[in-house]
């Protein structure tokens, strides 16, 4: 299984396991009647085929030719939406119903005659309307991703093979001209069976099990693109902003345009970008092509005066222009392009210690960010993702790191519309890393024809997007220098404006030079104090890839992805691999290691809800100091530049590396993460008892005040202070204080801090269980996921704190689709202790959770007479007012009943 040549989470697959693992998700089927058909229509038009017909070869024996004819039957053929893996459409379909729990998705593969079901081609068969047009109308079928390669056919006719269509990110525009008539036409694509360790395909190495039919299919759209004599393509806008004050940008302008008839045309190039209009006169000869270039040598307007810049979350807005182009030929349209583009500067340069420092118009920033995962089936979830980069915001986070899993348009329209910087790039541990010998064949010439076309496409969708920064051309391992080459040539000739960054790990090329990144792990369990360190995934640098690993859901999450007997695993034999955790060949299978420390901190858990309870309060600990450990240290002298937590999301519902589970549950880690990337944030350092101040904006803050609380579990304050007049410095931190030694400490103690602005509202609180004993590291044990420790803290005490009383009032308001409910927790002044780690929830009237939701905080604790409100918004039926639920560590649960009035 070549575990001990690889670091981290990422393996190869072996061939049996391979056969053994598979994943799934219920959805409701689709309606079994397609809608009309796709229709396309003029000169400058282009529109996708909006549902097909899908079989196995194994029921449709008939070759291409045949399918692909207007007369041809689907009767039995399962309908899907217009791009649908195989697996994918079955689901649609309902004949695998609900995959995701337990291990019910290995029932995809057995008996062997349904794994065989994945191991043998399938047909796609999507019809479309051509309307009559002039006789220089030319059309063309544009294939933007099939997984891993297809035969194509067109009414009858074979228009491209296998060894042409090859590659999950390739796009092919193929000429069907002669071959389309008014009215119906046909396509047929036979899909080929896919293998990570094959084909340049997308991979999931242990994030979750592979996916039974290895996402065969068409995963991106297939377009019917009609034009006159002469075609745009590849309209792209590249600025450069003057800097540093951002009052000048020139902007340039670039498209191809392409002849396609067989005579000599004069065309005619015009439109606008920012405003600007824009004309050019071109002659082409038959079949020729050339770059239509504006620019402020030949469009002084092109020269922008005070743009409105792009800035990423946090630091400013995000706005976005428009370009348009039109090709005319004699007077009449021939073709049309558009696109959407910022302005913005991107740069990057390495610290004096070696790390990769981005630097966004001119400023300097750190990299907060999370690991994408996609649905593992790949479908298409516009809900769902929008509500996804709802959480990124919510979250704090100003960075997603694609590896691999590049995704559709949408995702980086939604990037490009919240701030949120992308850091793009091809993954590892497969097919994509065999020249690493990291598993998987070797590559041919085939291989690196495939990977140049690859990044060819990839660089021409991102390239306007001004949420991308950067692509990372190798992942675990930097390419060889004639792999790393061929990316580099592609990406230039596309005229990428980004940084180009060899690997996500400490590797460099001769053309990119050193990554300047870190992938240093770890990648399971360690404490909140690690983060503080100067070594190994420690707080310095730019980190790629970390976090602590295991992250537990909430208790009704566990119930709908486990069943009772993995449930009673879960919490009484860490030793036992668990599905959900990650493959049955990982390292990581089992929670070991975290179940351990879990209950060595805090007492062996008692029952599945002690244990879920406990655990919510580890995870937040850890995501909390992972990401202020980074923050604490942006000023440092070995310099913290970025920090990827690993991961932000799931591709199924899993027990590792996620922000929120797949179900958008927000649990401990989120709530820990969200904490710590507040704007302006109050922390505590474990390695030097400093109390920080932090400006994650790009406005300088002035006249906050520090207060800092220290209390012994009874609830007695054993220390306290006020720091007056702090200034604080844009996008940097600062020391207000350093905790001094205190004796008479109880064993567990309380740090409670709060940062108010000048007109003394509230702007960040942050509440600290600690030890007297503290974590002691073995760093002479620690390997690339973990290091353990010496001597560990004791926090079982807190399950000493009594009961106490919770008051709390709810107010719910409902207007077109969004509720907004606000909750007020109140420990009265006569309790007998403080209410700790409390957490408040909404469920609807079936009991469940009302999800997606984004709170305002959560995980609170306060002291006798202290209070706190807290805001959760989501989506809403009119009259449907949610129950608040409130439960945590030592008081009683207790629901407020759902009504639109205060309670």
């Amino acid at each position: 299984m070549h575990i001990l040549v690889f670091r981290r989470r990422k393996h190869a697959l072996p061939a049996m396991l391979a056969l053994l693992l598979a994943a799934g998700l219920a959805i409701p089927a689709l309606a079994t009647t397609p809608p009309a058909s796709t229709t396309a229509g003029s000169a400058g038009s282009s529109v996708a085929i909006g549902h097909w017909h899908i079989q196995s070869s194994a029921n449709a024996p008939q070759g291409g030719h045949v399918i692909s004819q207007p007369g041809y039957a689907v009767k039995g053929w399962y309908p899907v939406s217009a791009h649908v893996t195989v697996m994918a459409g079955l689901m649609e379909n309902g004949k695998y119903p609900d995959v995701f729990y337990g291990v019910d998705m290995r029932k995809v593969q057995v008996p062997d005659t349904n794994h065989r079901h994945f191991q043998i081609p399938w047909w796609y068969r999507g019809t479309f309307k051509v309307e009559a047009g002039p006789q220089n109308l030319h059309t063309f079928i544009r294939l933007n991703g099939i997984i891993p390669r297809a035969d194509v056919w067109l009414n009858g006719h074979k228009i491209a093979g296998h060894a042409q269509i090859a590659g999950a990110y390739t796009t092919h525009a193929i000429d069907v001209t002669g071959l389309v008539h008014a009215g119906d036409n046909v396509l047929a694509i036979r899909v080929h069976p896919a293998s990570t360790q094959r084909d340049l395909v997308i991979g999931w190495v242990d994030w979750n099990p592979e996916p039974p039919d290895v996402n065969m299919g068409i995963w991106r759209n297939v377009d019917i693109v009609r034009s006159g004599p002469v075609s745009l393509h590849g309209l792209h806008v590249t600025s450069r902003l003057a800097l540093p004050g951002l009052k000048t940008a020139w902007l340039t302008v670039k498209a191809r345009v392409r002849n396609d008839s067989s005579s000599a045309e004069d065309v005619v190039i015009s439109g606008t970008v920012a405003g600007v209009a824009l004309r050019q006169s071109v002659h082409l000869a038959a079949h020729a092509s050339r770059e239509v270039t504006f620019d402020a040598a030949n469009t002084p307007a092109l020269k922008l005066v005070d743009p409105k810049v792009w800035w990423p979350i946090g630091m400013g807005a995000h706005p976005l222009y428009h370009a348009s182009l039109k090709a005319s030929v004699t007077g009449a349209l021939s073709d049309t392009a558009s696109t959407g583009f910022g302005i913005r500067s991107v740069t990057s340069h390495l610290t004096a210690q070696g790390y990769r420092q981005f630097v966004i118009n001119g400023k300097p920033l750190l990299i907060r960010g999370a690991g994408w995962a996609p649905d593992m089936f790949l479908r298409d979830q516009p809900q769902r993702l929008a509500d996804i980069f709802g959480y990124i915001r919510n979250l704090g986070l100003n960075t997603i790191r694609l590896e691999g899993k590049l995704e559709r348009p949408d995702f980086y329209r939604l990037a490009d519309r919240d701030g949120i910087m992308v850091l793009a790039g091809w993954e590892c541990c497969d097919k994509w890393e065999a020249w690493a010998k990291t598993g998987g064949q070797p590559w041919d010439d085939a291989d690196i024809r495939v990977a140049g076309q690859s990044m060819a496409s990839e660089a021409r969708r991102l390239r306007n997007h001004p949420s991308v920064i950067a692509f990372l051309i190798g992942s675990d391992n930097a390419p060889p220098a004639n792999i790393a080459k061929v990316y580099v040539d592609a990406l230039h000739q596309a005229d990428w404006p980004n940084p180009i960054i060899a690997a996500a790990s400490d590797q460099g090329t001769q053309l990119t030079g050193p990554s300047g990144l870190k992938m240093s792990g770890p990648y399971a369990w360690v404490p909140p104090s690690y983060w503080y360190a100067d070594k190994a995934g420690g707080a310095f640098g730019f980190n790629s890839e970390t976090s602590a690993g295991i992250s537990i859901p909430r208790l009704s999450s566990l119930k709908k992805m486990l069943p009772p007997y993995m449930l009673d695993v879960l919490w009484k034999d860490p030793d036992t691999p668990l599905y959900h955790a990650a493959p049955l060949f990982s390292r990581f299978s089992s929670l070991k290691i975290f179940d351990t420390q879990l209950a060595e901190r805090f007492g062996a858990p008692k029952n599945l809800l002690d244990y879920v309870k406990k655990a919510q309060l580890a995870n937040y600990a850890n995501t909390r100091a992972q990401f202020e450990a980074y923050s604490a240290h942006m000023d440092a002298k070995n310099p913290a530049t970025g920090v990827i937590y690993w991961m932000l999301d799931s591709a199924w519902p899993d027990l590792h590396w996620h922000l929120f589970n797949y179900d958008l549950n927000p649990a401990g880690a989120y709530f820990g993460a969200q904490k710590a990337n507040q704007p302006l944030h109050i922390q505590y350092a474990y390695d030097n008892r400093a109390i920080v101040a932090v400006n994650h904006t790009s406005t300088a803050r002035h006249d906050l005040t520090a207060t800092i609380r220290v209390h012994n579990l009874n609830g007695t304050v054993r220390y306290q202070k006020r720091i007056d007049h702090i200034d604080l410095p844009a996008n940097r931190t600062t020391r207000v204080a350093t905790l001094p030694a205190l004796d008479k400490l109880s064993g567990t103690y309380f740090v409670e801090l709060d940062l108010a602005n000048a007109r003394g509202r509230r702007v960040s609180r942050n509440v600290y269980w600690l030890s007297a004993t503290p974590d002691q590291l073995d760093w002479a044990k620690s390997n690339w996921y973990t290091t353990p420790l010496s001597r560990h803290v004791d926090f079982k005490a807190l399950q000493t704190l009594p009961q106490t009383t919770l008051q709390a009032t709810a107010h719910t308001t409902i207007e077109n689709g969004h509720g907004t409910t606000t909750v007020t927790l109140n420990v009265p002044r006569n309790a007998r202790a403080l209410g700790f780690f409390m957490h408040a929830s909404l469920h609807g009237a079936d009991g469940q959770p009302v999800l997606p939701i984004t709170w305002s905080g959560n995980d609170v604790t306060l002291w006798p007479g202290q209070s706190i409100t807290l805001t959760a918004h989501y989506r809403a039926k009119t009259g449907a007012y949610p129950a608040v639920q409130l439960d945590g560590w030592n008081i009683a649960t207790q629901t407020i009943p759902a009504s639109s009035t205060t309670h």
